[in-house]
């Protein structure tokens, strides 16, 4: 049997033992077929051939039968052999192999091991690799592999993401191959964008055909620009389109027909909110996902969906299909966050970086993309343009507030186009509301309340959850009318269920007044009359105003930007320059953020007044997270392991609460869930936590430490919190200092 040499031991027959030989070839031929699209088929090829070249070393195979038949590890490394040798052949691009169960490694690792090779254990290697040749004679091949043509080492940013899609072209084909051997092929989808452009149009016209608005006109006219867009070549493309102007199907229209006409693979789209994740995700299957179709079109990949449910959306029927396909996107079309978009592609474990691959040849949209972290920006766009400049990957920003991302770094004289051109004059066609500006003098909660309890509809957007149950009591207090609270103290499925009740009184136009953080106002479908939003930065007055007169019923809907007295606000320092370079551009006679030109010099200075291009922070015990600045030193360093503990999207000043009694239907689950989460396995325990979501909330960390020793929360899993302490069934976490008598009290 071929010298005994052996990969993996018997499948799930017990029978078949996997030779080395036909892993490392199955191996090289999915590597190269995943790295075609942006040129890195042949190196590709090779190092699936080499990743495992050490396991033909006698120590190795001696373990492997020793432990066959046991869930016990073999216990030899085996990585340092094709390390070895794929640097003979291709230099720098080992550190795929180094990495390939560990992760992506830092420049010294490499050198490290490589000078131990030749001064140590040479003959060692050169056994191993006569050994494996003589079964698999191309791993010695007659001429090195060739990298693309395009590739520089000059251009360090270029073979950062080479190096990335690389890798996870490798650790994907090796994980596949290996799960076929085991439990045989999986089943993919059988369609491609091209089969489905069809079925989206005629299901889209069905869609439009049942609605309504007065901006029906409006978004068909988006629409047309999208399809007309989409014949252009791939590159960079924006979406600067109004809220309500129909963005989700422009951007889906043009993104299947675009991958269509070019070839593209798939059509990936991320989003800042798991709400307009699951949102857009509902609509997207509407649209593409057939009742006879094998396998789903539309895969939904994010922490809160439950993919091993047994009972989802379609009934449990493809579950699995939605597990498999999460693990490397094998989707025609992606639905999914920019959290874990961007933490993938800033990765180095194989199990993040085993999808982005799929990147290359792709449609990616970008939505709401307003909502990326300014002190990631600079790594950010620079991977962005380069997807689009070498791996064929045609990138949309899609935006009502469209940054000014030009006056960067990374994009200066960047090549762009508008789907829908500035002089359709979109915005002020569009514009469906008026500014009152409250600033000076500063109302007080007490005499907000007062004003809003008088409206029927009415939506209130504060800064901080402090203010959010403050006014809400103030509401109550006053006699607001059916008053309900938002806020990320509530539990997942608790603002589940009271946008579903806001959007059904809102649609029988009953009476509701809604007081909420900010987590209503990028692409949460609601329309009210009148919409109150407390002073901030410039985008966000602009995405609450999209929740006031949405659809367009109203002459105009009014906005009031007001600046309360007893009013908090985020103290990142990104805000904080957002919200000066808001003070000087808009406000009582100035201008308000409907203006494009305005919202434009407002970015502007915003990025200028934070400096973004000077590289501050630490990974080692600061306080100061690294900016994007840092993360591209690092990146230009080879420095896998910083990037990845670096580039963060969401700061960590607040805990997940897991609260398990906020639904008497859902509470026996939910204990089911946290006793079986203790005892778990890590694979178990990531699938029960991703059942969990719907029973998490968030609070900061000095409030759950502060719970914990007064007995009302206990640790349940890392820094995971069970909390069986109070829980408000309208504001739902709420503390001491949420608010003080002096709050509630005229």
């Amino acid at each position: 049997m071929e010298c005994g040499l052996f990969a993996h031991s018997p499948d799930d027959s017990g029978r078949n033992w996997h030779l080395l030989s036909d892993h490392l070839r199955g191996t090289g031929d999915l590597a190269a077929e995943f790295a075609v699209p942006f040129g890195g088929g042949e190196v590709a090829r090779f190092l699936g051939l080499t990743h495992d070249l050490g396991k033909g070393k006698p120590s190795w195979q001696e373990a492997l039968r020793q432990v066959s038949g046991s869930d016990r590890p073999v216990g030899v490394p085996h990585k340092d052999e094709g390390t070895w040798w794929a640097s003979q052949q291709v230099g720098v691009w080992a550190s795929v192999v180094l990495g390939h169960h560990g992760g992506l490694p830092d420049r010294e690792a490499l050198r490290e091991l490589l000078e131990k090779a030749t001064t140590e254990r040479l003959a060692e290697f050169r056994a191993t690799l006569e050994r494996v040749a003589a079964v698999v004679p191309e791993i010695r091949p007659a001429e090195r592999p060739q990298l693309p043509g395009w590739l520089s080492p000059k251009d360090w940013q270029s073979c950062d993401v080479f190096m990335r899609l690389l890798f996870s072209a490798v650790v994907d084909a090796d994980f596949l191959d290996t799960e076929r051997h085991f439990s045989g092929a999986r089943t993919t989808s059988q369609l491609g964008p091209a089969d489905l452009v069809e079925r989206f149009d005629e299901e889209r016209a069905k869609l439009v055909a049942q609605r309504s608005s007065p901006l029906d006109g409006l978004r068909s006219e988006v629409y047309d620009y999208a399809l007309a867009a989409s014949a252009l070549p791939p590159g960079m493309f924006r979406l600067p389109a109004p809220t309500g102007a129909g963005k989700t199907l422009a951007m889906a229209g043009f993104g299947l027909h675009h991958a269509a006409r070019h070839g593209l693979r798939r059509v990936v789209m991320a989003v800042p909110f798991l709400s307009i994740t699951e949102q857009n995700a509902g609509v997207l299957r509407g649209l593409l996902d057939g009742e006879d179709d094998e396998t789903p079109s539309v895969l939904e990949h994010h922490s809160g969906i439950r993919l091993e449910a047994e009972d989802s959306e379609n009934g449990g029927r493809f579950a699995w299909w939605q597990r498999l396909a999460a693990e490397n996107w094998d989707a025609p079309f992606v639905v999914t966050t920019m959290v874990r978009l961007f933490e993938s592609i800033f990765a180095r474990r194989p199990s993040a970086m085993r999808k982005l691959h799929r990147l290359a040849g792709a449609v990616l949209v970008l939505d709401e993309v307003q909502a990326l972290p300014d002190r990631l920006l600079l790594p950010i766009l620079s991977v962005l343009r380069t997807l689009t400049e070498h791996f064929g990957t045609t990138v949309v920003l899609s935006s009502a507030t469209q940054p000014s991302y030009w006056s960067l770094g990374p994009f200066q004289d960047l090549a762009v186009r508008d789907i829908v051109p500035a002089e359709a004059g979109l915005a002020q066609r569009a514009r469906r509301v008026r500014y009152v500006w409250r600033l000076d003098p500063r109302p007080t909660w007490e005499e907000i309340a007062a004003e809003v309890s008088a409206e029927p509809q009415a939506l209130v957007v504060v800064n901080t959850t402090k203010d959010a149950a403050v006014l809400h009591r103030r509401l109550k207090q006053a006699g607001a009318q059916e008053c309900v609270h938002l806020s990320t103290r509530m539990t997942a499925e608790h603002r589940r269920r009271v946008l579903s009740d806001v959007k059904e009184s809102l649609g029988r136009g009953e009476p509701v007044v809604v007081v909420s953080t900010q987590l209503v106002e990028a692409g949460v479908d609601l329309d009210f009359p009148v919409v109150w939003r407390a002073w901030t930065c410039a985008d966000s007055v602009q995405q609450a105003a999209g929740r006031c007169n949405r659809d367009g019923r109203l002459e105009r809907g009014l906005v009031v930007v007001f600046d309360p007295e007893k009013g908090g606000h985020p103290r990142d320092e990104s805000y904080k320059a957002g919200l000066a370079a808001t003070e000087a551009v808009f406000g009582d006679g100035q201008g308000d953020p409907e203006q494009p030109q305005l919202l434009h010099t407002y970015y502007r200075q915003r990025f200028t007044k934070q400096n973004l291009e000077q590289p501050i922070g630490s990974t080692e015990g600061g306080p100061v997270r690294p900016n994007g600045a840092m993360i591209q030193r690092w990146r230009k360093d080879r420095d896998f392991p910083r990037v990845a503990a670096g580039f963060r999207m969401i700061e960590e000043s607040s805990l997940s609460v897991v609260v398990p009694d906020t639904n008497s239907d859902r509470r026996e689950e939910a204990e089911r869930l946290i006793a079986e989460l203790q005892y778990a396995t890590p694979s178990r325990q990531r699938m029960l936590l991703r059942q969990l979501q719907p029973f998490m909330a968030g609070i900061p960390k000095h409030e759950a430490t502060k719970a914990i020793t007064e007995g009302d929360a206990t640790w349940l899993l890392g820094d995971l919190v069970l909390w069986r302490g109070p829980y408000d069934e309208q504001r739902g976490l709420e503390s001491d200092n949420a608010y003080t008598e002096e709050d509630l009290v005229a």
